[in-house]
Protein backbone atom coordinates (compact mmCIF):
# COMPACT_ATOMS: atom_id res chain seq x y z
CA UNK A 1 0.00 0.00 0.00
CA UNK A 2 2.75 2.34 0.51
CA UNK A 3 3.31 3.05 -2.76
CA UNK A 4 -0.09 4.83 -3.01
CA UNK A 5 -0.70 7.95 -1.66
CA UNK A 6 -4.14 7.95 -0.03
CA UNK A 7 -6.61 10.96 -0.86
CA UNK A 8 -8.57 11.80 2.13
CA UNK A 9 -11.43 13.91 0.93
CA UNK A 10 -13.17 16.00 3.75
CA UNK A 11 -16.76 16.70 3.00
CA UNK A 12 -18.12 18.60 6.35
CA UNK A 13 -19.04 21.87 5.22
CA UNK A 14 -22.22 24.17 4.58
CA UNK A 15 -21.25 26.35 2.12
CA UNK A 16 -23.62 28.87 3.72
CA UNK A 17 -21.81 31.62 1.71
CA UNK A 18 -23.27 30.27 -1.67
CA UNK A 19 -27.18 30.77 -0.14
CA UNK A 20 -29.59 30.13 -1.53
CA UNK A 21 -28.28 27.58 -3.89
CA UNK A 22 -26.19 26.07 -1.46
CA UNK A 23 -27.94 24.79 2.06
CA UNK A 24 -26.86 22.62 4.82
CA UNK A 25 -29.04 19.58 3.63
CA UNK A 26 -27.38 19.94 0.07
CA UNK A 27 -24.05 22.43 0.48
CA UNK A 28 -22.05 23.19 -2.85
CA UNK A 29 -19.94 20.15 -2.74
CA UNK A 30 -23.28 18.38 -4.11
CA UNK A 31 -23.94 20.57 -6.75
CA UNK A 32 -23.14 21.36 -10.22
CA UNK A 33 -22.37 24.68 -9.60
CA UNK A 34 -19.31 24.69 -11.96
CA UNK A 35 -19.58 22.34 -15.06
CA UNK A 36 -22.30 19.72 -15.59
CA UNK A 37 -20.87 17.62 -12.83
CA UNK A 38 -20.91 18.19 -8.68
CA UNK A 39 -17.38 19.79 -7.29
CA UNK A 40 -17.70 16.07 -5.09
CA UNK A 41 -17.35 14.11 -8.22
CA UNK A 42 -15.12 16.40 -10.23
CA UNK A 43 -12.72 16.26 -6.70
CA UNK A 44 -13.04 12.02 -6.87
CA UNK A 45 -12.05 12.40 -10.95
CA UNK A 46 -8.97 14.24 -10.29
CA UNK A 47 -7.87 11.89 -7.54
CA UNK A 48 -9.11 8.03 -9.39
CA UNK A 49 -6.40 5.59 -10.49
CA UNK A 50 -3.11 6.50 -11.45
CA UNK A 51 -0.66 6.67 -7.96
CA UNK A 52 -3.69 7.08 -5.87
CA UNK A 53 -5.47 4.27 -3.92
CA UNK A 54 -9.22 4.25 -3.07
CA UNK A 55 -10.22 7.18 -1.08
CA UNK A 56 -11.10 7.47 2.45
CA UNK A 57 -13.88 10.00 2.73
CA UNK A 58 -15.04 12.18 6.17
CA UNK A 59 -18.45 13.47 6.09
CA UNK A 60 -21.51 14.92 7.97
CA UNK A 61 -23.77 11.91 8.88
CA UNK A 62 -26.75 14.23 7.10
CA UNK A 63 -24.97 13.93 3.91
CA UNK A 64 -24.57 10.11 4.04
CA UNK A 65 -26.94 9.33 1.35
CA UNK A 66 -25.64 11.93 -0.44
CA UNK A 67 -21.93 10.79 -0.75
CA UNK A 68 -23.01 7.25 -1.07
CA UNK A 69 -25.00 8.24 -4.90
CA UNK A 70 -21.95 10.33 -5.68
CA UNK A 71 -19.61 7.02 -5.48
CA UNK A 72 -22.29 5.22 -7.07
CA UNK A 73 -22.31 7.58 -10.04
CA UNK A 74 -18.70 8.02 -10.49
CA UNK A 75 -18.32 3.81 -10.24
CA UNK A 76 -16.10 4.13 -7.16
CA UNK A 77 -14.90 1.89 -4.07
CA UNK A 78 -13.94 3.88 -0.72
CA UNK A 79 -11.57 2.42 1.13
CA UNK A 80 -14.01 3.80 3.83
CA UNK A 81 -16.89 6.75 4.88
CA UNK A 82 -16.03 7.69 7.95
CA UNK A 83 -19.68 9.78 9.53
CA UNK A 84 -19.02 12.69 11.82
CA UNK A 85 -22.26 12.77 14.46
CA UNK A 86 -21.46 16.52 15.15
CA UNK A 87 -19.23 18.77 13.15
CA UNK A 88 -15.55 19.36 14.98
CA UNK A 89 -13.56 21.56 11.80
CA UNK A 90 -10.92 19.70 10.03
CA UNK A 91 -8.38 18.93 12.69
CA UNK A 92 -10.51 16.52 14.30
CA UNK A 93 -11.52 14.82 10.97
CA UNK A 94 -8.01 14.68 9.39
CA UNK A 95 -6.74 13.05 12.87
CA UNK A 96 -9.88 10.03 12.54
CA UNK A 97 -8.53 9.47 9.35
CA UNK A 98 -5.10 9.35 9.65
CA UNK A 99 -5.75 6.74 13.04
CA UNK A 100 -8.04 4.76 10.32
CA UNK A 101 -5.34 4.71 7.69
CA UNK A 102 -2.66 3.88 10.23
CA UNK A 103 -4.50 0.46 10.69
CA UNK A 104 -3.64 -0.71 7.03
CA UNK A 105 0.16 1.00 6.78
CA UNK A 106 2.10 2.67 9.44
CA UNK A 107 3.88 4.33 6.55
CA UNK A 108 0.72 5.82 4.77
CA UNK A 109 0.86 8.73 2.83
CA UNK A 110 -1.74 11.16 2.77
CA UNK A 111 -3.46 13.74 0.18
CA UNK A 112 -5.95 15.78 2.62
CA UNK A 113 -8.37 17.78 0.15
CA UNK A 114 -11.84 19.43 0.64
CA UNK A 115 -14.43 17.98 -1.93
CA UNK A 116 -15.51 21.65 -3.17
CA UNK A 117 -12.71 23.10 -5.01
CA UNK A 118 -12.07 23.98 -8.27
CA UNK A 119 -8.96 22.68 -9.71
CA UNK A 120 -8.63 23.37 -13.67
CA UNK A 121 -5.73 21.34 -14.47
CA UNK A 122 -5.79 17.64 -13.23
CA UNK A 123 -2.58 16.29 -14.97
CA UNK A 124 -0.27 19.71 -12.98
CA UNK A 125 -2.37 19.15 -10.16
CA UNK A 126 -1.12 15.55 -9.76
CA UNK A 127 2.79 16.28 -10.33
CA UNK A 128 2.26 18.42 -7.70
CA UNK A 129 0.80 16.14 -5.33
CA UNK A 130 3.92 13.67 -6.28
CA UNK A 131 6.25 16.29 -5.51
CA UNK A 132 4.71 17.03 -2.24
CA UNK A 133 4.48 13.48 -1.49
CA UNK A 134 8.43 13.65 -2.02
CA UNK A 135 8.54 16.31 0.85
CA UNK A 136 6.24 14.01 2.77
CA UNK A 137 8.12 11.13 2.57
CA UNK A 138 10.95 12.81 4.13
CA UNK A 139 8.94 13.92 7.40
CA UNK A 140 7.30 17.29 6.15
CA UNK A 141 3.95 18.53 6.60
CA UNK A 142 2.88 20.06 3.13
CA UNK A 143 0.03 22.41 2.20
CA UNK A 144 -0.18 24.09 -1.30
CA UNK A 145 0.49 27.34 -2.25
CA UNK A 146 -1.53 29.47 -4.56
CA UNK A 147 -0.24 32.57 -6.32
CA UNK A 148 -2.92 35.27 -5.25
CA UNK A 149 -4.20 37.04 -8.58
CA UNK A 150 -5.72 39.71 -6.69
CA UNK A 151 -6.57 40.67 -3.56
CA UNK A 152 -8.67 38.01 -1.33
CA UNK A 153 -10.07 38.94 2.32
CA UNK A 154 -11.37 35.57 2.10
CA UNK A 155 -8.61 33.40 2.21
CA UNK A 156 -5.78 32.47 4.65
CA UNK A 157 -2.14 33.59 3.69
CA UNK A 158 1.49 31.66 3.96
CA UNK A 159 4.63 33.65 3.77
CA UNK A 160 7.29 31.45 2.34
CA UNK A 161 11.14 30.46 3.85
CA UNK A 162 13.73 28.60 3.12
CA UNK A 163 13.94 26.70 -0.24
CA UNK A 164 14.04 22.53 0.11
CA UNK A 165 15.93 21.79 -2.61
CA UNK A 166 14.19 22.39 -5.74
CA UNK A 167 10.62 20.99 -4.70
CA UNK A 168 9.33 23.60 -2.29
CA UNK A 169 9.54 25.85 0.55
CA UNK A 170 9.60 25.87 4.27
CA UNK A 171 6.78 28.06 5.65
CA UNK A 172 7.80 30.95 7.53
CA UNK A 173 4.19 31.83 9.25
CA UNK A 174 0.79 31.60 8.01
CA UNK A 175 -1.82 34.87 8.41
CA UNK A 176 -5.64 33.89 8.69
CA UNK A 177 -7.78 36.28 6.21
CA UNK A 178 -5.86 39.32 6.41
CA UNK A 179 -7.49 43.03 6.03
CA UNK A 180 -7.35 44.60 2.76
CA UNK A 181 -4.97 47.00 2.96
CA UNK A 182 -2.54 43.94 4.31
CA UNK A 183 -3.80 41.83 1.68
CA UNK A 184 -2.83 44.66 -0.89
CA UNK A 185 0.87 44.60 0.23
CA UNK A 186 1.04 40.80 0.13
CA UNK A 187 0.66 41.25 -3.71
CA UNK A 188 3.62 43.52 -4.18
CA UNK A 189 5.89 40.63 -1.99
CA UNK A 190 6.06 37.57 -4.29
CA UNK A 191 6.82 35.74 -1.26
CA UNK A 192 3.07 35.84 -0.17
CA UNK A 193 0.66 33.13 -1.69
CA UNK A 194 -2.92 31.77 -0.93
CA UNK A 195 -3.45 28.79 1.83
CA UNK A 196 -5.01 26.19 -0.35
CA UNK A 197 -6.03 24.11 2.44
CA UNK A 198 -4.54 20.83 0.71
CA UNK A 199 -2.29 18.71 2.62
CA UNK A 200 0.09 16.00 1.83
CA UNK A 201 1.97 13.97 4.88
CA UNK A 202 2.76 10.62 6.53
CA UNK A 203 -0.20 9.92 8.35
CA UNK A 204 1.86 9.06 11.35
CA UNK A 205 4.04 12.35 11.00
CA UNK A 206 0.65 14.29 11.33
CA UNK A 207 -0.19 11.92 14.47
CA UNK A 208 2.97 13.06 16.22
CA UNK A 209 2.69 16.50 15.76
CA UNK A 210 -1.01 16.73 16.88
CA UNK A 211 0.01 14.52 19.98
CA UNK A 212 2.71 17.62 20.56
CA UNK A 213 0.89 20.86 20.15
CA UNK A 214 -3.18 19.41 20.59
CA UNK A 215 -2.77 16.25 22.52
CA UNK A 216 -6.61 15.95 23.49
CA UNK A 217 -7.61 16.10 19.95
CA UNK A 218 -5.96 12.72 19.66
CA UNK A 219 -7.47 11.16 22.79
CA UNK A 220 -10.67 12.03 21.83
CA UNK A 221 -10.08 11.12 18.33
CA UNK A 222 -9.49 7.38 19.44
CA UNK A 223 -12.04 6.94 21.74
CA UNK A 224 -14.56 8.11 18.90
CA UNK A 225 -12.69 5.77 16.27
CA UNK A 226 -12.84 2.94 19.52
CA UNK A 227 -16.58 3.22 19.98
CA UNK A 228 -17.72 3.88 17.03
CA UNK A 229 -19.74 1.11 14.58
CA UNK A 230 -19.57 -0.08 11.19
CA UNK A 231 -22.98 0.47 9.68
CA UNK A 232 -23.50 -1.33 6.50
CA UNK A 233 -20.87 1.00 4.24
CA UNK A 234 -19.96 3.45 6.98
CA UNK A 235 -18.35 3.73 10.13
CA UNK A 236 -19.53 5.84 12.37
CA UNK A 237 -17.43 8.00 15.40
CA UNK A 238 -19.13 7.56 18.44
CA UNK A 239 -20.77 10.76 19.14
CA UNK A 240 -20.23 11.25 22.92
CA UNK A 241 -16.58 11.06 22.59
CA UNK A 242 -16.47 12.68 19.13
CA UNK A 243 -18.37 15.92 20.06
CA UNK A 244 -15.87 16.67 23.04
CA UNK A 245 -13.20 16.95 20.71
CA UNK A 246 -11.76 20.72 20.03
CA UNK A 247 -13.68 22.36 16.93
CA UNK A 248 -10.17 23.31 15.55
CA UNK A 249 -8.88 23.64 11.86
CA UNK A 250 -6.09 21.80 10.90
CA UNK A 251 -3.82 25.04 10.72
CA UNK A 252 -4.90 26.64 13.93
CA UNK A 253 -4.22 23.29 15.71
CA UNK A 254 -0.66 22.09 13.59
CA UNK A 255 0.33 23.72 10.52
CA UNK A 256 0.69 27.02 12.63
CA UNK A 257 3.09 25.43 15.59
CA UNK A 258 5.06 22.67 14.00
CA UNK A 259 8.23 23.23 12.62
CA UNK A 260 8.13 20.75 9.92
CA UNK A 261 5.44 22.65 7.65
CA UNK A 262 6.41 22.88 4.25
CA UNK A 263 4.83 24.59 1.15
CA UNK A 264 4.50 23.64 -2.48
CA UNK A 265 3.14 26.22 -5.05
CA UNK A 266 0.09 24.99 -6.96
CA UNK A 267 0.40 25.33 -10.65
CA UNK A 268 -3.35 25.14 -11.95
CA UNK A 269 -5.64 27.27 -11.35
CA UNK A 270 -7.32 27.04 -8.04
CA UNK A 271 -10.67 28.66 -6.72
CA UNK A 272 -12.69 27.46 -3.60
CA UNK A 273 -15.26 29.88 -4.88
CA UNK A 274 -16.37 30.45 -1.55
CA UNK A 275 -18.57 33.46 -2.13
CA UNK A 276 -20.75 34.59 -5.02
CA UNK A 277 -18.22 37.31 -6.26
CA UNK A 278 -15.67 34.71 -6.70
CA UNK A 279 -17.90 32.80 -9.64
CA UNK A 280 -18.18 36.30 -11.13
CA UNK A 281 -14.91 36.02 -11.11
CA UNK A 282 -14.16 32.81 -12.47
CA UNK A 283 -17.32 33.53 -15.03
CA UNK A 284 -17.17 34.64 -18.30
CA UNK A 285 -18.38 38.06 -18.47
CA UNK A 286 -19.84 39.89 -21.27
CA UNK A 287 -19.15 43.26 -22.56
CA UNK A 288 -20.15 44.61 -19.78
CA UNK A 289 -18.92 42.82 -16.97
CA UNK A 290 -22.06 40.89 -16.36
CA UNK A 291 -21.74 37.00 -16.03
CA UNK A 292 -25.06 35.09 -16.05
CA UNK A 293 -26.11 31.47 -15.52
CA UNK A 294 -29.88 30.85 -16.51
CA UNK A 295 -32.70 33.40 -17.74
CA UNK A 296 -31.98 36.47 -17.42
CA UNK A 297 -32.31 40.24 -19.23
CA UNK A 298 -30.46 43.17 -18.26
CA UNK A 299 -30.73 46.47 -19.37
CA UNK A 300 -27.89 49.26 -18.67
CA UNK A 301 -26.26 46.45 -15.97
CA UNK A 302 -23.12 46.47 -15.28
CA UNK A 303 -20.09 44.07 -13.30
CA UNK A 304 -23.18 42.00 -11.99
CA UNK A 305 -23.13 38.37 -11.25
CA UNK A 306 -27.20 36.93 -12.37
CA UNK A 307 -27.64 33.11 -11.42
CA UNK A 308 -31.64 31.76 -12.07
CA UNK A 309 -32.15 28.23 -11.23
CA UNK A 310 -36.12 28.41 -12.33
CA UNK A 311 -37.66 32.28 -12.64
CA UNK A 312 -36.46 34.90 -15.36
CA UNK A 313 -34.29 37.70 -13.78
CA UNK A 314 -35.32 41.24 -15.23
CA UNK A 315 -32.57 43.52 -14.03
CA UNK A 316 -32.21 47.73 -15.14
CA UNK A 317 -29.76 50.00 -14.34
CA UNK A 318 -27.87 48.17 -11.76
CA UNK A 319 -24.23 47.57 -10.91
CA UNK A 320 -22.01 45.45 -8.61
CA UNK A 321 -24.84 43.65 -7.33
CA UNK A 322 -25.13 39.49 -7.28
CA UNK A 323 -28.77 38.24 -7.57
CA UNK A 324 -29.38 34.43 -7.67
CA UNK A 325 -33.12 33.07 -7.86
CA UNK A 326 -33.69 29.51 -6.62
CA UNK A 327 -37.58 28.14 -7.19
CA UNK A 328 -38.40 29.38 -3.54
CA UNK A 329 -35.90 32.40 -2.94
CA UNK A 330 -34.41 35.46 -4.07
CA UNK A 331 -30.61 36.90 -2.56
CA UNK A 332 -29.87 40.12 -3.47
CA UNK A 333 -26.68 41.92 -2.30
CA UNK A 334 -23.26 43.89 -3.40
CA UNK A 335 -20.94 41.62 -4.57
CA UNK A 336 -18.50 43.12 -2.16
CA UNK A 337 -20.28 41.76 0.75
CA UNK A 338 -20.61 38.66 -0.33
CA UNK A 339 -18.78 37.10 2.64
CA UNK A 340 -21.52 38.23 4.54
CA UNK A 341 -24.35 36.03 3.06
CA UNK A 342 -23.51 33.45 6.26
CA UNK A 343 -25.03 36.11 8.57
CA UNK A 344 -27.89 35.98 6.31
CA UNK A 345 -28.79 32.42 6.70
CA UNK A 346 -27.97 33.01 10.86
CA UNK A 347 -30.74 34.84 10.70
CA UNK A 348 -33.54 33.41 8.81
CA UNK A 349 -32.33 29.85 10.83
CA UNK A 350 -32.74 32.05 13.86
CA UNK A 351 -36.63 33.01 12.49
CA UNK A 352 -37.51 29.64 11.58
CA UNK A 353 -37.20 29.74 8.12
CA UNK A 354 -37.36 26.28 6.36
CA UNK A 355 -35.52 27.98 3.21
CA UNK A 356 -32.37 28.63 5.36
CA UNK A 357 -31.18 24.77 5.60
CA UNK A 358 -33.36 22.78 3.28
CA UNK A 359 -34.41 22.96 -0.45
CA UNK A 360 -37.76 21.78 -1.87
CA UNK A 361 -36.06 18.73 -3.51
CA UNK A 362 -34.86 16.53 -0.61
CA UNK A 363 -32.91 13.65 -1.83
CA UNK A 364 -33.09 9.91 0.18
CA UNK A 365 -31.41 6.38 -0.48
CA UNK A 366 -34.50 5.63 -2.63
CA UNK A 367 -34.50 8.74 -5.24
CA UNK A 368 -35.86 12.06 -4.36
CA UNK A 369 -38.96 14.02 -3.62
CA UNK A 370 -39.90 17.47 -4.45
CA UNK A 371 -42.26 20.17 -2.31
CA UNK A 372 -44.30 21.95 -4.97
CA UNK A 373 -47.32 23.83 -3.29
CA UNK A 374 -47.92 24.06 0.25
CA UNK A 375 -50.62 25.85 2.14
CA UNK A 376 -52.86 25.48 4.98
CA UNK A 377 -53.74 21.49 5.70
CA UNK A 378 -51.88 20.18 2.35
CA UNK A 379 -48.67 19.33 0.73
CA UNK A 380 -48.11 18.43 -2.55
CA UNK A 381 -44.81 16.57 -3.50
CA UNK A 382 -43.18 14.78 -6.77
CA UNK A 383 -41.68 11.49 -5.88
CA UNK A 384 -38.72 10.45 -8.16
CA UNK A 385 -37.57 7.07 -7.12
CA UNK A 386 -34.21 5.44 -8.33
CA UNK A 387 -34.80 2.33 -10.69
Amino acid sequence: MNSFIHPVLLSGGSGTRLWPLSRKSRPKQFLPIIGETSMFSQTLARVAGGQFAPPLLVCNDEHRFLVAEELRRADTAPLDIILEPVARNTAPAIAVAALRLVEYDQSVIMLVLPSDHIIENTEAFRRDVETAASLAADGHLVTFGVTPSHPETGYGYIRRGEPIADLGWQVERFVEKPAMETVKSYLRDDGYFWNAGIFVFRATTFLDELKVHHPDIITTAKQAMSAGQSDLDFFRLDRAAFEKASAVSVDYAVMEKTRRAAMVPLAPRWSDFGSWASLWELGDADDNGNVTEGRTVALDARDNYFRSEKPLIAALGVTGLAIVATDDTVLILPKERAQEVKDIVAALEAAGHEEAINHTRVYRPWGHYQNLEDGDGFLVKRIVVNT
